[in-house]
């Protein structure tokens, strides 16, 4: 191949993805739409010719692959945290007050230094792009934090994500949010209205719908686009705050959302908060509400982390919407711990960028302090933009006819009578076991995405299944079999086979997704995997104590007791046993360790080590044994510390604590 030929593929793969960036980022094209479309098939024609010239990072592999059978599970670096929600200006100042008060304890200066970054909480799907020097080599969901799908070929798709980077570093994980623009949304929705297919209620919805197809080109043409908002991880470059990382980002190409902004006090970012709680519509995407962060990261570590959030970030989301309209009658649902709640049932209305025709009532206290009656003209609103809620009751169209509503005696699905402890505002049926509506949202919790993933279990499935009488409970679901489910309706010979098969993939499912899937009370997705790590099997955690459980970190008296007791009932054993009989994994599959040589021992890390990054000095401690926390206390054993350790160095001199190099961590590891 001519060397003429080379250099006109590489001009063309840069004029390219300059062009992409003027036109998807910056919103300033250059060039027309046929200019660009001439210059690609082009470079088509040239890989066409001479293969070798086809590269990772060419333009022309954003076009999409073949179809994919499924998505592969990805686990994430580091974990992909929920965030705290507030809703009121003075959440935001007890949020100011409480990371203050504890960075004044951990001697952090931030009376000199301190800030926040302000940002547009995008109303989009969460995901995450991984670069091996400086090629997107893996994007993936968040999926329930520990473990997304992989959906590469999806992104590659988007525009806006380049597919290689000017800093070559040897590991770059960055976090954003995917989103349809609402002129997208528009556009789709009317497609799919003239083809007689049902709409997308809003855009979040289409956008998570488009990431998750299994065909890369159908989610080309539905026009994603994303911000990028965080840092994961980073091997070859450190930062001080989280804006110096945004511009980062900006400077490598990524798509940074330009109304992020840096704010000295809490009154500041509620100032920010004000502005665009005025500007949300007139933006060309949803937005539901601002995100606000710790800007210096050696204050976010000290700050730390909840089982589910950090403690240095909050979201505030904005006042709903409210919309007035009539309330026709009153229904009550019994949830998959026995609560029933009642639901309204209303005169269809428009709310939040969807048709609202139920909305929850909370409890019996709450429709006896709002006085809400069948028939009242009632005001509604989505809490937190996603859950419709009734909020009020205009007392003054109320007629004679409203009707006051009292909760029933006995539980609607089974009759069995219901029962309300002194200290909880939940009516509650008590019959467990036998409750029909107990038992079919527990096997739908059981086969959800973030506990069993179970594909073609739906609600309306399952629902027939048991009426059929196929299933009981959720270890029935394992002994189904082609003659059973073939003559159900809607059931066709590939549905069933697809069926069987996601059934029997789920046995291998971790520890951590059954945790997540038997409903043990108060014991969700992230507190299923922080016991999956601990205890490793099953068996080691049904023999657990409540006193070794509440030891645990983030595991605390009552989630310990709620454990024990799930496990010392004859049901919940009897169920277990047959899962394992129906060969279903109960054990945590991690990687195996080095050595043991620093069991039982404490360490924090702060500074720059001269050759390992953050994460590779974690994963080496913990490979032999060791645990590594975010601050240094009393129960710390040792501080690793490099180059610029900060005030986490001074606090271990003051309380004695050994310090540490990377050769003196080395050698303890070599003993």
């Amino acid at each position: 191949m001519e060397r003429s030929i080379r250099e006109k593929a590489e001009k063309l793969k840069k004029e390219l993805e300059k062009h992409s960036y003027n036109y998807y980022v910056l919103d300033r094209p250059v060039i027309s739409d046929f200019q660009y479309d001439e210059m690609m098939a082009e470079l088509i024609r040239l890989e066409e010719t001479y293969p070798e010239l086809k590269t990772p990072d060419s333009p022309t592999q954003r076009v999409g692959g073949a179809p994919l059978s499924q998505f592969q599970e990805v686990r994430h670096i580091t974990p992909m945290y929920s965030l705290n929600n507030g809703y009121s200006f003075e959440e935001l100042k007890e949020f100011d007050h409480r990371v203050k008060k504890t960075l004044a304890e951990e001697n952090q200066g931030f009376e000199k230094e301190f800030s926040y970054v302000a940002e547009l909480k995008i109303d989009g799907l969460a995901i995450v792009l991984t670069y091996e020097n400086g090629f997107f080599v893996k994007g993936a969901t968040r999926g329930n934090g520990t473990v997304g799908e992989d959906v590469t070929e999806n992104l590659k798709t988007i525009f806006e994500i380049p597919l290689s980077i000017p800093a070559k570093l040897p590991l770059l994980e960055v976090r954003g949010e995917v989103y349809m623009p609402r002129s997208s949304f528009e556009k789709l929705n009317k497609e799919r209205a003239e083809k007689g297919e049902p709409l997308f209620a809003n855009p979040r919805n289409a956008a998570a719908g488009s990431l998750r197809q299994l065909d890369p080109k159908i989610a080309r043409k539905r026009q994603l686009k994303l911000f990028l908002y965080n840092i994961g991880s980073s091997e070859g470059k450190t930062f001080l705050t989280h804006y110096d990382s945004l511009l980062f980002l900006k400077e490598q190409g990524f798509p940074v959302n330009e109304n992020i902004r840096l704010c000295k006090t809490i009154e500041e970012v509620i100032s920010y908060c004000k502005e665009f709680q005025k500007k949300r519509e007139g933006l060309p995407y949803d937005i539901d509400g601002i995100v606000v962060k710790v800007n210096r990261l050696k204050e976010q570590e000290a700050l730390g982390y909840t089982a589910k959030a950090p403690k240095w970030a909050v979201a505030y989301k904005f006042p709903a919407e409210e919309k007035k309209t009539k309330l026709l009658s009153i229904t009550v649902q019994v949830g998959r711990t026995g609560v029933l709640t009642p639901t309204a049932n209303l005169e269809p209305v428009r709310l939040a960028g969807t048709t609202v025709m139920r909305a929850t009532l909370h409890n019996e206290d709450y429709i006896k302090e709002k006085d809400i009656r069948v028939g009242d003209m009632v005001y509604v609103r989505k809490a937190g933009d996603i859950i419709p809620e009734v909020v009020r009751v205009e007392t003054e169209d109320r007629t004679k006819d409203a009707v006051p509503f009292e909760m029933p005696k006995t539980c609607p699905e089974c009759g069995f009578p219901v029962v309300r402890e002194e200290s909880e505002a939940a009516v509650r049926c008590v019959n467990e076991f036998s409750c029909p509506a107990q038992i079919r949202r527990g096997i739908e919790h059981f086969v959800s995405k973030t506990a069993m993933d179970i594909d073609g279990l739906g609600p309306k499935v399952v629902e027939q299944l048991l009426k059929e009488g196929l299933i009981q409970d959720i270890a029935d679901l394992y002994t189904l079999t082609y003659e059973e489910l073939i003559p159900l309706e809607r059931m066709g010979e590939k549905s069933v086979e697809n069926l069987l098969h996601s059934i029997a993939e789920s046995k291998k499912r971790p520890l951590h997704s059954l945790l997540a899937a038997l409903g043990i009370p108060l014991i969700g997705v992230r507190a299923g995997a922080l016991l999956a790590e601990h205890f490793l099997t099953l068996e080691n955690l049904e023999e657990a104590t409540a006193e070794e459980l509440s030891a645990l970190p983030e595991i605390g008296d009552k989630m310990a007791e709620s454990i024990v007791s799930f496990f010392q009932n004859e049901r919940n054993h009897d169920i277990i046993e047959r899962l394992k009989n129906c060969g279903i994994n109960m054990t945590e599959e991690t990687e195996e360790k080095k050595s043991l040589r620093l069991e039982g021992k404490t360490f924090v890390l702060t500074g720059t080590l001269p050759h390992l990054s953050r994460n590779e000095a974690k994963k080496q401690i913990e490979d032999n044994g060791g645990k590594v926390t975010s601050s240094v206390s009393k129960k710390t054993d040792y501080v690793v510390a490099g180059e610029d350790p900060g005030s986490k160095y001074d606090k271990a001199m003051a309380l004695n604590i050994p310090i540490l190099d990377e050769e003196g961590l080395f050698s303890l590891i070599e003993e």
